[in-house]
């Protein structure tokens, strides 16, 4: 009998190691889809709120358009991480904002997860907690942190999609208008279609006070539709890309050091009054030196 049993559990292994293999690489495509050029219609609006204050008055609408190059940066077999580019004005001289990144790690088990007042709380997972999932990170602009979190990507009924929630700093549409909640609790679709992919979002806008229960101010829909368009289209952001990709390599590089010591991590919101990414985004900010001592001077000891 033993004779019969080892061979079929063998060969149940081995078929399911290669639906895993099979699996990991539906997953790395729907991620990679994310890259080309895209026309970008951001769409937010706040749809309940729960305040007791009378004069309270809720976000407005917002909807923006845009152009958006998503960059390739890195494709292993573990790690795919896309920099996502905004190219605006006239297409024959325009101009380049570096955007977000987003980094998709597989089976990752050392979290950041933000706690409000600008604090990320290092956690590290059990293996067993993230088998077959994908962590996706999300960045600011000068690549320090925003949020993460980890899922499977799901395919199904000729769907492709990962979800998560989690929670985040305030958007900067909300930031530099709202002082009333601290944290953002972001629930995150990313879908892929037939014209592109979408940013699905149900948020919770939050009140985080230490020692006691977070309070939900308001809610808010988030719908951001990417629509692929010809990569010609973002041949500048995709041209400036070559031309600074050395200087942001070394950027992420002093990060990467930084998330490594895998401790809590709480940054200064500015020094000497100025915000990280302006110090970054100026001239002078090339060699690795100027580089990590402006970084590392954000980092609170």
């Amino acid at each position: 009998m033993k004779t019969f049993v080892y061979p079929i559990l063998a060969l149940f292994i081995s078929a399911n190691a290669l639906s895993q293999s099979e699996k990991k690489q539906k997953d790395r495509e729907a991620i990679k889809n994310m890259c080309g050029c895209y026309e970008v219609t951001f769409n937010f609006a706040e749809t309940f709120n729960y305040s007791n204050d009378s004069l309270y008055k809720p976000s407005k609408t917002k909807v923006d358009k845009g152009l958006e190059w998503a960059q390739l940066v890195t494709d292993e077999e573990d790690k795919i991480s896309i920099q996502h580019l905004l190219q605006v004005g006239d297409p024959n001289k325009p101009y380049i904002v570096k955007h977000w990144r987003q980094d998709w790690l597989y089976e990752n088990t050392d979290l950041y997860t933000y706690n409000a007042n600008n604090e990320w709380v290092y956690k590290q997972l059990e293996p067993s907690e993230v088998e077959g999932q994908w962590t996706q990170k999300v960045y600011q602009v000068d690549d320090s942190p925003r949020y993460e979190g980890s899922a499977s990507w799901v395919h199904v009924d000729g769907k492709s999609y990962w979800e998560n929630t989690t929670p985040a700093p305030l958007p900067r549409r909300e930031y530099t208008t709202r002082s009333d909640y601290n944290l953002t609790m972001r629930g995150n679709r990313q879908e892929i279609t037939d014209y592109g992919w979408v940013h699905d979002q149900d948020n919770a806008k939050v009140i985080r006070e230490e020692g006691k229960d977070d309070i939900v101010l308001a809610k808010e829909k988030g719908y951001n539709t990417y629509v692929k368009v010809d990569d010609s289209r973002c041949a500048g952001a995709s041209k400036w890309w070559k031309e600074n990709q050395e200087k942001w390599a070394l950027v992420r590089a002093k990060w990467d050091e930084i998330y490594g010591r895998n401790t809590t991590l709480q940054l200064e919101k500015k020094v000497d009054n100025k915000v990280l990414y302006k110090y970054l985004f100026d001239k002078g900010y090339e060699e690795k030196a100027k580089i990590d001592g402006v970084i590392e001077s954000f980092v609170k000891k």
